[in-house]
């Protein structure tokens, strides 16, 4: 739910124009009447390769009143149309600096106006990704939900230990369940299928190690507030069943 904090009534984004940058608060002296009236949040943490593309993809199709927000395709967005929050990141990317975490939160505040608005549900993707972005966030917003998906490092080293591409078109394989028609071969071209250093199992580990040291904090840090439920599995499928219930079940 869109609220500067569970104690006030106060509401508080930040919008942009075309021009100048400008900020505006929302305040209010009554309570929502209704949940439908409520604009909700929600968050899905887990490790990469771990299946949340797909579970965000199944909230999207089963709750058609979310709408998703990618904080990467957000960024490139503004940078490709050079709006003020575009220009500003691109100055940061430019010289190599991360972009700061107030103007990330911008950037996401920017494309969820419209739809807290219209009491959309909003569904983060990408952000947060650490315990400072996640206090700095909430000062503007509380998250509702958070799912925290929770597979086996060594089924995720598995997964992509598995897939091959083909370097020309992109093209990608996986010989678990989708393996090109000759071993080695790209399925159109016949020329050599590689596998990316990123997805060596070593690389793999180290990755998903990394995440974890990162994430833990954020986990505990939602976890204290009530809003998060872990989901341990290997599939996608029953994951996802078990995710959907619980949305449910709180009338999401």
């Amino acid at each position: 739910m869109l609220r500067l904090a569970s104690a006030t009534p106060r509401l508080a984004s930040r919008c942009y124009g075309h021009g100048r940058s400008m900020i505006r608060s929302f305040m209010s002296t009554q309570a929502l009447s209704s949940p439908e009236e409520e604009a909700q949040m929600i968050l899905i943490l887990g490790k990469p390769g771990g299946g949340k593309g797909t579970i965000s993809g199944k909230i999207l199709k089963d709750f058609p009143r979310v709408h998703h927000v990618s904080t990467g395709d957000l960024l490139r967005q503004h940078v490709r149309e050079e709006t003020e929050l575009g220009q500003k990141a691109k100055e940061y990317m430019d010289s190599g600096s991360l972009v700061p975490d107030n103007l990330m939160i911008d950037l996401v505040m920017t494309d969820a106006s419209r739809y807290i608005e219209d009491s959309k549900a909003l569904l983060l993707d990408g952000f947060p990704r650490n315990i400072q972005q996640a206090k700095a966030l909430e000062e503007v917003a509380h998250i509702d939900y958070v799912v925290n998906l929770d597979v086996p490092t060594e089924t995720i080293v598995e997964r992509i230990a598995d897939r091959w591409i083909h370097p020309s078109s992109g093209r990608v394989y996986s010989y678990s369940y989708k393996p090109p028609k000759t071993f080695g071969l790209d399925d159109e071209t016949g020329e050599p299928l590689v596998q990316r250093d990123d997805d060596k199992p070593e690389s793999v580990r180290a990755r998903l190690a990394a995440y974890d040291e990162v994430t833990a904090p954020l986990v505990e840090f939602y976890n204290q507030k009530g809003v998060l439920k872990t989901f341990t599995g290997t599939e996608s499928d029953v994951l996802y069943l078990r995710v959907k219930k619980w949305l449910d079940d709180h009338n999401f």
